[in-house]
């Protein structure tokens, strides 16, 4: 398996996102976008168009902290940490998005709207139409929220659907490729587990690219996750991976906890040291489709 090194966008992204209060000196971003090759004009570049796009804010002392746009999308990021308590037990029901925006608009508009949905873990049953069981604490109107901060059009519908016929019902549980979720489950855990042993034996420098790069990927593999009931696909190797995972953020914690307490940054403790950083690759995958 390859990993995907961080461009200097989700570099900046993730590292600010680690912070609980307080923003980062430039010096302190160049300094990490070192250690993966990206050179201080990259990461300056990267800075001024995250900050023309709302997502990372300056202060009045040069410093640059996460910004107001990338909000919802952090919080659907941080959330693998707990994905247990936003479900709610099935009893068969589905909720469905109808919309033409997938055809409609401007290129963007069509991107962040499959972005969203597919954030969500929804799977298009026909043109049009996309659902998902209807699983999720808060249910349908919990649902519509959620997909209006992560930008679903405004011109979507969103609503429950129940008592399907047996053919679409068996259609609607086939979207999913569960065969394949459960064997990424087991193989990423795995490599979680071997980084663990391998992590406290490697140079600094070493560990700190690891564990950003290995533990990025395992969010975004999380953060994608459509988070299915039992009665779909069994949730028990989800559970193992997420359990193999929190382990592991709390050794890549300690790893960049050198870097943290650098450059005078006020005392912090990482919200999630590979938190919104994946999110780019989320939304590469989320926009593709993939």
């Amino acid at each position: 398996m390859v990993l995907v090194q961080p461009t200097a966008k989700s570099l900046i992204l993730d590292l600010l996102s680690s912070l609980k209060r307080g923003a980062a000196p430039v010096s302190a971003l160049i300094r990490a976008a070192e250690l993966f090759d990206i050179g201080g004009n990259s990461l300056r570049v990267a800075l001024a168009r995250l900050c023309a796009a709302g997502l990372v804010e300056s202060d009045a002392r040069g410093c640059y902290r996460l910004g107001a746009r990338a909000e919802a999308v952090n919080r659907q990021i941080v959330s693998w940490r707990g994905p247990s308590s936003r479900l709610r037990g099935w009893s068969g029901g589905w909720i469905g998005a109808h919309s033409v925006a997938s055809r409609s608009g401007s290129p963007r508009d069509r991107r962040v709207h499959r972005r969203a949905l597919r954030l969500m873990g929804f799977r298009t049953l026909e043109p049009g139409l996309e659902v998902r069981p209807d699983n999720l604490v808060g249910g349908v109107a919990a649902a519509r929220e959620q997909l209006a901060g992560l930008g679903l059009a405004e011109s979507a519908t969103i609503f429950g659907l129940g008592s399907l016929d047996d053919s679409i019902d068996r259609l609607a549980r086939s979207l999913w490729d569960t065969q394949a979720l459960c064997a990424g489950y087991r193989e990423f855990r795995a490599r979680l587990e071997a980084s663990f042993v391998r992590l406290p034996e490697l140079p600094r420098d070493n560990a700190m690219r690891e564990s950003f790069v290995l533990g990025g990927e395992a969010i975004r593999r999380i953060a994608l996750d459509p988070l299915l009931p039992d009665g779909i696909c069994p949730q028990a190797e989800r559970k193992a991976l997420i359990a193999s995972m929190r382990r592991y953020d709390r050794l890549g914690r300690r790893c960049w906890l050198g870097w943290l307490g650098e450059d005078s940054l006020p005392e912090r403790i990482p919200a999630d040291v590979h938190g919104l950083g994946a999110a780019e690759s989320v939304f590469r995958a989320a926009e593709g489709g993939s």
